[in-house]
């Protein structure tokens, strides 16, 4: 109901939406938590607030006009990323053939096409999944086929597609060494599979409690998150650094990159406030790579390898909805390995 603590998540009955002509009406049937809509309960994406997701929400959280992705969360707002469910009415005639489909969202979406930089995100922007039916654009549902639950499937979409969109654009192909900071989370762990995917070398970091699990993942190496990663490989030993982590750790990142490297990004969970030497960023040649919204084939492409069996869900947990607020308490634990899952009511 707006920016703040726990008691801002409302369980509650809400009409059922009604799907426009370019439009169908999607039955959740498992919707993925993330980092994302932690971060715009507490309008961590307001500039006023400078530190780590962890902080933010132990700061008594109060209302933030910039708060949100874009400008300020539409209050009342549903929230809800990642969605696996099944096509229940349509809009138009012409998507007829999707009735009774099991599809992913595509949660990124670019309402001006893929020239252009402009993106708009479900359940940051408009409506989420966090309920029994979302309406979205027909285009933006992808029909999937594979024998993984709905529950793992609902692991995919947003951790997967930012993790993709990322190796995507560092251009990461096989024999690269890529350093994956964060790689039990999420899309950390997304990482770990897609640039192992690409036959690249895999650096990760984690604690050590989840070391085994990170390394089952294929990682090739793995190192402790309290050692400088310079210190473990060794300055300019790394072509590309993937890091969703950001805060204190983001110097030792650029000074692992070897000449020519690739820093590329999409979050700041420790923190958005970094120290950058500049003599670091430029007499390295060093590219930095901010990665929001998703270049076209990212999505299909997680398809295709969901459905040749080349990547794995990794599901940590599910809850039902009405439990969301005990999840998110959970989740910020960062004990879990992987995605939460939230379960709503089926009809």
């Amino acid at each position: 109901m707006g920016n703040g603590g726990y008691d801002r998540l409302v369980y509650c009955d809400v009409a059922r939406p009604v799907p426009g002509p370019a439009e169908v009406l999607v039955q959740v049937r498992a919707a993925g938590m993330n980092n994302t809509e932690i971060n715009t309960r507490l309008g961590w994406y307001s500039s006023s607030v400078k530190t780590s997701t962890e902080d933010a929400a132990q700061a008594a959280p109060t209302q933030k006009a910039d708060g949100g992705w874009n400008a300020a969360t539409p209050f009342p707002f549903i929230q809800g990323t990642d969605c696996c469910g099944i096509v229940a009415e349509v809009g138009a005639p012409a998507n007829r053939h999707l009735l009774g489909t099991r599809v992913l969202v595509r949660v990124c979406m670019r309402p001006h096409g893929f020239g252009s930089p402009e993106n708009i995100w479900m359940g940051s922007d408009f409506d989420g999944a966090f309920a029994q039916f979302v309406k979205v654009p027909a285009s933006e549902v992808f029909p999937v086929s594979c024998d993984w639950t709905d529950a793992e499937l609902a692991t995919i979409p947003c951790a997967y597609g930012t993790a993709e969109n990322m190796i995507h654009r560092a251009g990461v192909r096989a024999g690269m060494r890529v350093l994956v900071a964060g790689a039990s989370g999420g899309v950390g762990s997304a990482a770990v599979q897609l640039a192992k995917r690409r036959r690249a070398h895999v650096i990760s970091i984690t604690t050590l409690a989840k070391m085994a699990e990170v390394r089952a993942l294929g990682a090739d190496e793995v190192i402790d998150r309290g050692t400088n990663p310079a210190t473990a490989l060794g300055g300019d030993s790394v072509d590309v650094v993937v890091d969703n982590v950001a805060g204190k750790g983001f110097g030792a990142m650029l000074d692992v990159l070897t000449r020519g490297g690739k820093y590329v990004s999409s979050g700041a969970i420790s923190g958005p406030l970094v120290e950058l030497d500049m003599r670091t960023f430029y007499l390295k040649d060093l590219t930095l790579i901010g990665c929001t919204g998703w270049d076209e084939l990212v999505f299909p492409n997680l398809i295709s390898y969901i459905e040749r069996g080349e990547i794995r869900p990794l599901l940590a947990r599910t809850y039902l909805l009405e439990e969301i607020a005990a999840a998110q308490q959970e989740f910020l634990k960062k004990s879990h390995v992987g995605n939460f899952v939230l379960i709503p009511p089926q009809v």
